[in-house]
């Protein structure tokens, strides 16, 4: 995620500039994708920006926590996600690792604090990131206008895995976005949200309308500077 997409009132310590010479530190996401019964594809980014809302609201990244200077020195630096998959004795050898599990309607996401970008643990530095390729068994239902919405660019054609990523991305500007009382009334309601990809027409308007805006590195699948998300909650409009 680029830094011009962030708020003005973000955690960063660096200025914009300095985060490419501050170390590296990326989330590790790992959705779990058995054989037999792969997660539909919205169901995981929902999933997992859910999960990424999770951590960001957990005592254990906040403060004196556990997990607190490692999110600081992710948050320094620029936002990475990867996302990989695990089944089998992966995922279970992946939930014995300190973390939190979001479960969705079909999908198992697990969020980890931020390791070094060179520095996974071994029982997820092995796991696959490609192979994410998940479809939805029906299209979605139409999103709630009351509720958050996740705006995925119509015109970018992304990985499952890549989009889970990205809607982390806009959850976490979403969560910047808000207030105190904000945050804290979207987590007591678990995180209610929806990922969904923007009408064409629609687009244009959404990118220029002072929501949140993901503006992707271009690490990966997609050129530098892309809009892949709108960050639509009704906090923020």
């Amino acid at each position: 995620m680029s830094q011009e997409s962030a708020p003005a009132d973000s955690p960063f310590r660096s200025e914009p500039g300095d985060r490419d010479l501050a170390p590296q530190f990326v989330l590790p996401l790992v959705v779990r994708i058995e054989r037999s019964a792969p997660p539909g594809r919205t169901d995981a980014l929902e999933t997992a920006a859910r999960a990424v809302l999770e951590l960001l609201a957990d005592e254990r990244a906040n403060g004196n926590g556990e997990w607190a200077e490692a999110v600081r020195d992710w948050q320094d630096a620029r936002i990475r996600k990867v996302v990989r998959r695990a089944r089998g004795a992966e995922w279970r050898r992946a939930e014995a690792l300190p973390g939190i599990t979001v479960t969705g309607k079909s999908a198992e996401v697990r969020v980890f604090p931020p390791v070094p970008l060179d520095g996974w643990p071994k029982d997820l530095a092995r796991l696959q990131v490609s192979g994410t390729d998940l479809d939805d068994p029906e299209p979605p239902a139409a999103a709630d206008p009351s509720a958050p919405v996740l705006w995925l660019n119509p015109a970018l054609g992304m990985s499952a895995g890549k989009a889970m990523a990205q809607a982390g991305h806009g959850a976490q500007l979403a969560w910047w976005g808000l207030a105190g009382e904000q945050r804290a009334a979207w987590r007591d309601a678990g995180f209610p949200l929806a990922v969904r990809t923007a009408p064409e027409e629609r687009w244009p308007a959404l990118t220029t309308s002072g929501l949140p805006v993901v503006r992707d590195a271009g690490s990966t699948e997609i050129a530098p500077g892309s809009c892949t998300v709108v960050a639509d909650h009704p906090a923020l409009r």
